[in-house]
Parts: structure tokens; sequence; C-alpha cells
């Protein structure tokens, strides 16, 4: 097993975790403390990689972009929550499944109009586009390492919101007892409110961090929203901590299983049957990983605390 390639792989599955962890923490948020099953999350990651590339292009700054496309892809969710989700909270999970899935059609229609059927290249500043040589034989990309960066510093300011702030307690509260905070006086509805942008805004910054490596396309967010649900299933519905756990785990795996997976299938059988088995397998790895869990802990590898 080459060591360059090892490591090159590893940050790979470090930047997949990472991203990962940025649409589940806004999905676990929505569906623990809102009870609501948002299968639009992955549209509002497509959303947030267009309206980036969009004042990249306008800009030619891409910082700067993502500054001005956060706020508007929290405002986005705070629309489709007062329009869309707000009068489905009380439906079962069934009517939120359909709508959800109506509004995928109706937000990938709205970006097929307003930015066309093509892609949309986003470029970076030279500065991001080189190298970091670590050894001799290893040589990683900037931006891949900032990437990483940016999803730490994240997942830390998530980290003390949700557990150093009022907010967060509120929101701990809510994924806990939601009634119990409603007869407190706590005004929910807006809690509710805060919650879908925020997670809206989260899932946007995955879509736009990763759109200069895959470029800005309809349906990107189709694919990431079933590894994002995968995640917190197996982290625990609900948990910050356990979607980022689970976001690395699978992140890593997913990304070291399709690397090596042969090559491991290789010490116990012949190569051609190595060769042709492990594609199939490390597809399905962590739908394997996930029924195990189910079986195991139905409840998730570190659930929220439940009075």
């Amino acid at each position: 097993m080459d060591p360059a390639l090892l490591v090159l792989q590893t940050i790979n599955g470090l930047q997949l975790g990472l991203l990962l962890f940025l649409v589940a923490s806004g999905l676990t948020l929505v569906f623990g403390i809102l009870d609501f099953v948002n299968l639009a999350h992955g549209a509002l990651y497509m959303l947030g990689a267009f309206i980036c590339a969009s004042f990249t292009i306008a800009l030619d700054n891409f910082l700067l972009a993502i500054l001005i496309a956060l706020p508007l892809t929290a405002f986005a969710g705070f629309v489709i929550e007062r329009l869309v989700a707000r009068n489905l909270y009380q439906r079962d999970h069934l009517d939120q499944v359909l709508a959800t899935f109506g509004l995928i059609l109706v937000i990938d229609t709205c970006v097929h109009i307003f930015w066309g059927p093509a892609g949309m290249a986003v470029p970076l500043p030279d500065w991001m586009e080189g190298q970091v040589r670590i050894t001799e034989d290893i040589v990683l990309p900037t931006y891949r390492l900032l990437i990483i960066f940016t999803g730490l510093v994240t997942a830390a300011l998530l980290y003390w919101l949700v557990n150093r702030t009022r907010l967060g307690m509120l929101i701990r509260a809510g994924a806990s007892n939601r009634r119990m905070v409603g007869a407190l006086g706590i005004d929910i509805q807006t809690l509710f409110t805060f919650v879908f942008a925020l997670g809206a805004m989260l899932a946007g910054l995955a879509g736009m961090l990763i759109s200069p490596i895959t470029e800005a396309s309809i349906g990107m967010g189709n694919n990431i929203i079933i590894t994002a649900f995968v995640v917190i299933i197996v982290g625990g519905i609900g948990s910050m901590k356990g979607a980022f756990i689970g976001a690395m785990l699978i992140g890593l795996i997913d990304t070291l299983g399709r690397s090596f997976l042969d090559s491991i299938f290789a010490l116990f059988m012949s190569t051609a049957a190595a060769e042709t088995s492990a594609p199939a397998v490390s597809a399905m790895l962590i739908y394997i990983i996930m029924a195990v869990v189910l079986v195991l802990r139905p409840q998730g590898l570190f659930p929220p605390k439940v009075r």
C-alpha cells in the first residue's frame, strides 16, 4: 500500500466527512428538534452552490461570494419554513416526505430557469489552487486543506453555539422535549424558524465549498442527502456529536473503501475477483454499517439525552 496514496485518500476522506457533517448537522437539527423529514435539504445544498457561483463570477472574489451567499441561503430556508414546513409539523412523516420531494422538483426547476441546464464552474483565487508539500512524496491540494479547516472551525462554532449559549440550551431542550419548551413560555415557532434557517445555511455552505471541485449542477444534492441521512442514523438523530463522529466515520470508510478494498480482497482471493467484487462492496459499505448500527443500537451511536 502506497503511503502517499493512503495520506491523500485520508485527506479526501476527512474532506468528505466534514462536508457531510455540514449537511448532516443541519439535517439532524431539523429532524431531531422539529421532527420534520426534509428531503429538500439537499436542494438547499445545491442552491447555495449556485448562489455562490453567481457571486464569484460577478465579483471575482470567492470568499466574498461565500459571505454574501450564506445569509441568502439562510433566507431561502426561512422562506421555505414559513411557506411549506410550518404547515406540515403536525402531519405525519409521509406527508412531509411527499411535500419536500415536490419541493425538490420546484427548486430544481427554479434553478433551471434562472441559471440554465448547464453546470457552473467556480473559479478559485490563485493562492487556493496551489499545493502543500508535506514530504517529498506527499503533496496535498491547498483547497482541500482549506475545506477541512473550514469544516473544523464550523464544527467548533456549532459546538459552542449548542453547548455554551442560551440559544443552544433551548435547541438541546427542544431536541429532548419540545412540548415542555413550549409549555415554559418559549416561542417555539421562532426557535423552529431559526433552526430551519441555520440548517439551510449549513447545507448551503457545504455546497459552496464543494462547487469549485465538482461545479454547481442541478441535482447535485440528491446523492449527498441520502448519505447525510445515513450519517444521522448512525450518529443518532438530533445529536451534533453523533453527526460529527458519524460523518467522519462514513467519509473515511467510503473514501478508503473505494481506494483500498480491492487490495484487501486480493489478499484472500484472485486479483480478477477482487477487482470485480470490491467496487460493488465499497458502494454498499456505508449502508452495511448503517444496517449493523440499526440492529445493535437503533438509537444511534451517540443519541441525544431524552427525559
